[in-house]
């Protein structure tokens, strides 16, 4: 029961590594509010574990605000707040990659970081306490071909982590992020353009200890991250890759 008493708000939180983290923080005693575009999932899974659950696009300012107001009318405060919600666009040169792709990643996997940072940081400010966690990726530290303009999405957000954390640190709130390598979520398909044997081969390769990330390998590293065991860490970046960036 590390997060007893905690309430969380968890983005992309219906399927793939969010649900993972939504998971684990039940299983640890947290009340969680499941944010996803997806709201029939994110209804299903808060239902299952007895939590709760709205639609939101983390992309647009009006839903964000929308999200945060919801956490307040249901747990009066919010302590942990994780921005998974990720997308990407398909390998291709980075030439190739239409503006309308670009503009879609950036506003998901950057923007909706700004976003709850303008709804949810004040909230955190005013009790001199919090937790931001943000989802990046190894694709940050260690660029794959043909996946250019995700790489430079998720490097923003590891960059923005240390900044924000710089700047919260005298408000009592921290702020982390976790770079996993592929894992075996909905968006795997879309990282590798498809999905065969051979090329399930190739990605593995370079993972030293030979396995895709998982949802529970992330609910694990968020759940250690956004508890009191760690209210000496922020500003780190962790790596949950099977020593792929070593």
């Amino acid at each position: 029961m590390r997060l007893k008493d905690k309430t969380a708000i968890v983005t992309g939180g219906a399927s793939g590594f969010g649900a993972g983290i939504v998971r684990k923080f039940a299983a640890e005693g947290a009340r969680v509010l499941i944010a996803d575009l997806n709201g029939d999932d994110a209804e299903a899974l808060a239902e299952e574990l007895e939590q709760h659950a709205t639609e939101a696009d983390v992309s647009d300012g009006a839903s964000v605000g929308a999200m945060v107001r919801e956490a307040q009318r249901l747990f009066g405060e919010v302590d942990i707040l994780v921005n998974n919600a990720g997308i990407t666009h398909l390998p291709a040169p980075m030439e190739e990659v239409s503006e309308s792709d670009f503009d879609r990643v950036f506003a998901v996997n950057c923007k909706s970081v700004y976003l709850t940072a303008r709804h949810a940081v004040p909230l955190m400010k005013a009790r001199g306490a919090g937790a931001i966690l943000n989802v990046a990726s190894t694709a940050g530290v260690s660029p794959r071909p043909r996946l250019n303009w995700y790489n430079a999405s998720k490097g923003w957000m590891i960059t923005a982590t240390r900044a924000m954390a710089v700047e919260l640190a005298p408000e009592g709130v921290r702020v982390n992020a976790l770079n996993p390598v592929a894992g075996e979520t909905p968006l795997l398909k879309s990282f590798m353009g498809e999905d065969t044997p051979e090329i399930r081969a190739k990605f593995l390769s370079t993972i030293p200890l030979g396995r895709f990330s998982t949802p529970e390998d992330m609910g694990n590293a968020a759940c250690f991250l956004c508890s009191d065991e760690a209210s000496m860490i922020t500003g780190v970046c962790m790596q949950v890759d099977g020593g792929r960036c070593i």
